[in-house]
């Protein structure tokens, strides 16, 4: 057997989709499983942006279509990117991918190798330091605290920042936390990216999706000084419950997203012509269904995170958007569970839940929060109340 490229030897795998495998399979085999782990919303796609997928299969646009995406769709994602705070973007400036992990992807690759850093916030979405890893690059982090419901200090950013320091990701609202960064923490992080010329990498997926009395500013709008190092990720997943359909889209710095561009041409070519003209009828639809699915999503929020709170030993800040909760389960760590196994670290502790109570979490270990847990709560609430049940009764059987 040939020898493998090393820095693609030294990714792991995704938790979360090890996660969801692991639940698919009991439930397949007949076990009642309650899942917390996907950050898959449980609603279905609204049905005007369906009628679009439909019309599109019914006129023929099957075929391939530009590397960079169908041009009414890039427009409606630079319209969308320049009322956002990115003044003066045009179409030449974005590009549609397939899902918002592949632009990402696509950004980190051209940008970054070998020799570079870059700065994480921790606790991560865990795809973010693979991705760096995928380049031979470094992934500097930054801790933040849950006492300080992970809200980014600043002062701890300038002090990561090295002359090889390339790029920063920043992404609010953010997961695993659901915090939204205040505005004036985004304001010094483009200040500071502005001075030292490093390039923002502003994932707002979740964009639509906060919780009174946190509201949503874009980074381009609250960073103007780092406009010209500014690249804005986003997608159709989460808002519009369109995991399935994998639109993503980011747009910026042309010199880098023609970059981009060209590499997405000979990675994956342009995403299939139905789902653009999906996601085109999602970014100029009616937006009643998003708002219908956000306050959903808060009532949920609220019932897990109250019934969290109220379990003894765990402990669990409020986010303020997304749809993940992050409690921390350090307690528990070093002990023994209900029935009978070690728990000497999260990994063991949510295989323990998943086993002994049939209620899947995903270790926070691979996000950079190895006291705690992630719990998503894009499901029903039935099930949250009967997930929240089984976790109580597992913490307080842990000995």
């Amino acid at each position: 057997m040939a020898s493998f490229a090393r820095h693609a030897g030294s990714l792991h795998e995704s938790a979360t989709m090890n996660l969801i495998g692991r639940a698919k399979a009991l439930r397949a085999a007949g076990i009642d499983v309650i899942s917390f782990g996907a950050g898959e919303p449980d609603f279905d796609t609204p049905d005007h942006v369906k009628e679009a997928a439909i019309q599109a299969i019914r006129e023929g646009f099957t075929k391939y279509t530009a590397a960079a995406g169908i041009p009414e769709l890039r427009e409606a994602v630079a319209r969308k990117f320049a009322a956002d705070g990115l003044e003066g973007l045009t179409a030449a400036g974005t590009i549609v991918g397939i899902g918002a992990k592949s632009v990402l992807f696509d950004a980190i690759t051209v940008l970054v190798e070998e020799g570079d850093e870059v700065v994480v916030f921790a606790p991560f979405w865990l795809s973010y330091p693979e991705m760096v890893a995928s380049t031979g690059a470094r992934t500097v982090l930054v801790p933040t605290d849950a006492a300080a419901n992970y809200v980014i200090d600043p002062d701890r950013f300038a002090a990561a920042i090295t002359p090889r320091t390339k790029a920063v990701i920043l992404n609010s609202p953010g997961n695993p936390t659901g915090t939204v960064q205040p505005d004036e923490v985004q304001r010094a992080i483009g200040r500071l990216a502005a001075k030292h010329g490093i390039i923002v990498i502003a994932d707002e997926i979740y964009e639509h999706l906060t919780y009174a009395p946190a509201r949503f500013a874009s980074f381009a709008r609250l960073a103007p000084d780092a406009h010209d190092l500014t690249l804005l990720v986003n997608g159709t997943s989460k808002a519009y419950s369109m995991t399935g359909w994998r639109i993503g889209y980011a747009g910026g710095p042309k010199e880098l997203v023609d970059r981009m561009i060209r590499l997405q041409g000979h990675a994956t070519s342009g995403p299939p012509g139905i789902c653009q003209r999906a996601a085109l009828a999602a970014l100029t639809g009616p937006t009643a269904p998003i708002e219908a699915m956000r306050r959903a999503f808060d009532a949920r929020r609220r019932l897990m995170v109250d019934a969290l709170c109220k379990m003894p030993g765990v402990a669990c800040p409020v986010p303020d958007g997304a749809f993940y909760a992050l409690p921390g389960v350090g307690s528990f760590l070093g002990r023994t569970s209900p029935g009978g196994r070690p728990l000497p670290d999260v990994s063991a502790l949510s295989e323990a839940i998943l086993d002994e109570v049939r209620v899947a979490v995903v270790s926070g270990e691979p996000f950079g929060a190895p006291t705690a847990v992630r719990l998503s709560y894009a499901c029903g609430e039935d099930a949250i109340r009967k997930g929240m049940d089984g976790l109580a009764k597992f913490f307080a059987g842990v000995r």
